[in-house]
């Protein structure tokens, strides 16, 4: 008798039901149901460039690949990782022959944040004459990562992470569509669980139960239990859900240990994070608003190094990027602490929120023509580098809001040199 296992298949699930209507694309109302700007794309045949950001998993390549055949678009797929500008330009080519013949071009660029400038300035042209359209995709911010004259000649759409209900109706459309899947006699699926440790990605969510069913595939009746699942990933149940309360129960715990000056505690919940597939920029930039938040003027390399931490990162990738963030996690935990700048800005905007707007004193307005001079814009205003020690005691706040302070820098670290030199030179006009 033939084992089940001599007849699996060769295309890999996620591709042999890849969904190849909107109707069967699951997720992502905001884009591609009834009256939003994607359907409405393709229905009136009136294709722009456009970025979709979001986590992988969520259906970016397959919208590109929907509206390719619903708008008989001619579609080219380029990797940003793999490809360059030879390749874009080989892609702006056919274009220019399918214009000829009134055809249009779908170039659909997966990680567009991993082209740099110049192979990102050579698509400009061709997307602005509408020789190509761009579908780019990415899952960094493309405020970040994409050039500005590129962004403004495409719409950048936001996906979603895909809810429960949406992976839900993934699973199911699998088990009926796939013919494979359906011949089996698969009798029970822990759901939970395998949305769990999918976190969200479709594409993760599918390759899991194809390896799950490939596992139990000689077995009379087929069921993926919990067990299954953790077999066949290969990890301990350490994954947490970026999406739910453990995920902010975790990152609270690792924000607050730095904060409380614990680098072990803080390594800890890292690597909780990290093992659980956070998205390693994600901690990175958390640690560059923790260094001012939480550490500031007490210790200014703190910023410097989170900053640095964060291009490392983004350049050198896992698993290497644990090392770094290591060491900027160890340095942050183990620098001397302030808020005071935190404070102050809060503080500052809620005076301009909750106050007046008070009209700038004449001695600190600019005056760059004759008539601001005559109605003396910058009269009496002092320069402090012509006084001793480069200062002068001057008010510099609206006459209404003198001496107003929100700056209180603390005793800690290098912060205290600063609270020492402001004492001395406002010599009591203000509360250092």
């Amino acid at each position: 008798m033939e084992s089940k296992s001599n007849r699996l298949p060769i295309v890999p699930l996620a591709e042999r039901i890849r969904p190849t209507t909107l109707d069967e694309f699951q997720g992502q109302k905001n884009l591609v149901g009834s009256g939003s700007p994607i359907r409405k794309m393709i229905e009136s045949d009136l294709l722009s460039s456009f970025i979709l950001w979001g986590p992988p998993g969520t259906g970016k390549t397959t919208l590109a690949k929907i509206i390719s055949e619903q708008t008989k678009s001619d579609f080219f797929k380029l990797n940003a990782v793999s490809s360059g500008v030879k390749d874009v330009r080989s892609v702006i080519e056919s274009a220019k022959k399918n214009m000829n013949h009134n055809k249009k071009t779908i170039l659909f660029l997966d990680e567009i944040h991993r082209f740099n400038k110049a192979q990102q300035d050579a698509l400009l042209n061709s997307v602005e004459s509408g020789e190509i359209i761009l579908i780019g995709a990415t899952t960094e911010n493309p405020s970040f990562e994409v050039i500005p004259a590129l962004r403004s000649r495409a719409r950048v759409y936001v996906l979603e992470e895909l809810s429960k209900d949406d992976l839900n109706s993934i699973l199911n459309f699998a088990l009926i569509k796939d013919e494979f899947l359906a011949s089996l006699h698969i009798t029970d699926i822990d759901r939970d669980f395998l949305f769990y440790v999918s976190g969200g990605d479709a594409r993760g969510l599918l390759n899991i139960l194809e390896s799950a069913v490939t596992n139990e595939i000689n077995e009379k009746e087929i069921r993926i239990t919990k067990a299954v699942i953790e077999n066949v990933i290969q990890r301990k149940n350490i994954l947490y859900d970026k999406s739910g309360e453990e995920h902010y129960n975790v990152i609270s715990a690792f924000i607050k240990s730095v904060r409380g000056s614990d680098p072990d505690a803080a390594l800890y919940w890292m690597a909780r994070m990290l093992e659980g597939g956070e998205d390693p920029l994600f901690i990175a930039r958390r640690l560059v608003v923790l260094a001012s938040e939480d550490i500031g003027n007490a210790s200014p390399n703190a910023l410097v190094l989170a900053e640095a931490t964060f291009s490392a990162v983004h350049k050198i990738g896992m698993p290497e990027a644990r090392i770094i963030l290591s060491q900027c996690v160890t340095y942050l935990a183990s620098s001397p602490k302030s808020n005071s700048s935190y404070f102050a800005i809060d503080e500052a905007i809620g005076d301009v929120k909750n106050k007046p707007l008070y009209n700038v004193p004449l001695h600190l307005r600019n005056a760059p023509t004759k008539l601001m001079k005559d109605l003396g814009y910058g009269k009496e205003y002092k320069y402090p580098h012509s006084f001793n020690k480069h200062f002068i005691e001057e008010e510099y706040f609206p006459k209404e809001m003198n001496s107003t302070q929100y700056y209180f820098p603390s005793e800690n670290g290098q912060e205290k040199n600063i609270r020492d030199r402001l004492r001395e030179l406002w010599k009591g006009k203000k509360k250092y």
